[in-house]
């Protein structure tokens, strides 16, 4: 068994550690884990038979800016993309469907669902984007 993974978490086998008395949280990305745990800078992620472990540089409960900034840029990255992207494709469809004579709902209705299509398609983008970078520069 190797005991460092792919994205640099220490892998420690559950006969090393069977139980984790720590309070199970949401706070984090789960990567397939069972459940995942945190304590301070410490992300612990259970799976069927190991753990992986690794320290977060900010604590997500004190500072969760500063994780997402600092720790985990990848989802600010890719919120800021499906926003912007959202936002314009949304305005720009709003804008011809009522220059077509569309009435305001349904000139809505359709902007939101492009915006979404759009920004969800821009979002995921950018988070892979800036997950393969992010792995890179480890």
């Amino acid at each position: 068994m190797e005991f460092i993974d792919g994205d640099g978490n220490i892998i420690v086998p559950k006969p090393v550690r069977p139980v984790i008395d720590l309070k199970e949280t949401a706070i984090g990305s789960k990567k397939g884990a069972k459940k995942q745990y945190r304590y301070g800078n410490l992300h612990i992620r259970e799976y069927n038979d190991h753990y992986a472990v690794h320290m977060d540089r900010v604590d997500p409960i004190q500072n969760p800016l500063g994780h997402l900034l600092v720790d985990a840029p990848e989802y600010l990255a890719g919120a800021a993309a499906a926003v912007l992207v959202g936002k314009k494709v949304g305005a720009i469809i709003y804008n011809k469907r009522r220059q077509e004579g569309k009435n305001g709902k349904d000139a809505t209705v359709d902007a939101v669902i492009a915006g979404y299509i759009a920004g969800s398609s821009a979002g995921r983008l950018a988070f892979d984007a800036a997950n393969s970078l992010k792995k890179r520069s480890k």
